[in-house]
């Protein structure tokens, strides 16, 4: 069985950062994980992925350029930094974990185990 347990959510202005951190348990190795969220009324949407073995990467349109993917497999941890924060990125945000795909994953459907959560509030 596999955990994920986000951290790092919380309320920032407007041009500010935040790092978010997600802590997997139990069986992660090749596995891609990624990084969703979800604004009141709208539905889930895809941030970030990032592969298990050469950490490749892909982002949203609407993050490109302002957010960053990484993982630390020793530790089991995906981070992403969110810099130049907007209002519209205001949403719960959910780290994935897709058991043994080597490389990237961008839609919801293809993730195994997903954490409850992490509010990030960005204030104008």
């Amino acid at each position: 069985q596999v955990q994920l347990v986000e951290s790092g959510g919380g309320l920032v202005q407007a041009g500010g950062s935040l790092r978010l951190s997600c802590a997997a348990s139990g069986r992660t190795s090749s596995s891609a994980m990624g990084w969703f969220r979800q604004a009141p009324g709208k539905e889930r949407e895809f941030v970030a992925t990032i592969s298990w073995r050469d950490s490749n990467t892909y982002y949203a349109e609407s993050v490109k350029g302002r957010f960053t993917i990484s993982r630390d497999n020793a530790k089991n941890t995906v981070y992403l930094q969110m810099n130049s924060l907007k209002p519209e990125d205001t949403a719960v945000y959910y780290c994935a974990l897709d058991v043994g795909r080597y490389g990237t994953a961008l839609r919801a459907y293809e993730y195994d185990y997903w954490g409850q959560g992490t509010q990030v509030t960005v204030s104008s």
